[in-house]
């Protein structure tokens, strides 16, 4: 029973964090929250996703300057405001920092023509951002790389770092200790205002 609370807990409790401390997070715990991601379900068991895990810190740095250059040259239209809108205008400022400056980005990618893609990722980057909370470390999801999975510009770096020519990036989390004065992620509880339910009984 203790164990189900906890479970329950750690899903109310996580929040999305995105004021990271520089230091880099231990090994041991950065591969508990690889591993939850491993972990998840997948579509027929394929088990296709790929995990790159970016710590050197001149990678994302480059990779922060491609996704602001690909966004500042984009045009902001009703269509994409409410989705990359913001993306846009800080990029066009040159002052756009896609993964909050976290010292580790997990970029989650899958094959480009499979199904169920989308939600095999979704699922690891979940089970990792749980993963995570209950480590005390913060993360947050992160959508530009989703945003530019066609962009040839970030899937020829991508490719580069290791991602297959068959695989594009769906998903991917910011992930380090919060810049917190506790040191720990946020966990208060916040009301759930959305997310209609209906019962068809």
């Amino acid at each position: 029973m203790e164990n189900q609370k906890a479970m329950l807990e750690c899903i109310a409790t996580r929040h999305s964090t995105r004021k990271f401390k520089p230091e880099l997070v231990a090994d041991d715990l950065l591969k508990q929250v690889i591993e939850a991601g491993r972990q998840a379900p997948s579509g027929k068991n394929k088990q296709q996703n790929h995990f790159l895990v970016i710590r050197k810190q001149e990678v994302l740095a480059e990779l922060v300057d491609l996704v602001r250059q690909e966004f500042a040259m984009m045009e902001l239209t009703e269509a994409n405001s409410d989705d990359m809108g913001g993306a846009i205008k800080l990029s066009k400022k040159g002052t756009y920092v896609f993964k909050y400056n976290a010292p580790i980005l997990i970029v989650v990618a899958n094959k480009k023509g499979y199904g169920n893609n989308f939600a095999d990722t979704s699922i690891a980057v979940q089970n990792m951002m749980l993963a995570a909370n209950a480590l005390d470390l913060g993360t947050c999801w992160i959508n530009q790389l989703r945003w530019l999975q066609d962009d040839p510009v970030i899937l020829s770096y991508l490719r580069n770092l290791g991602m297959a020519d068959d695989e594009i990036p769906f998903g991917s989390v910011s992930i380090g200790y919060p810049a917190t004065a506790d040191g720990l992620p946020a966990r208060q509880g916040l009301p759930v205002k959305g997310n209609s339910v209906t019962y068809i009984d």
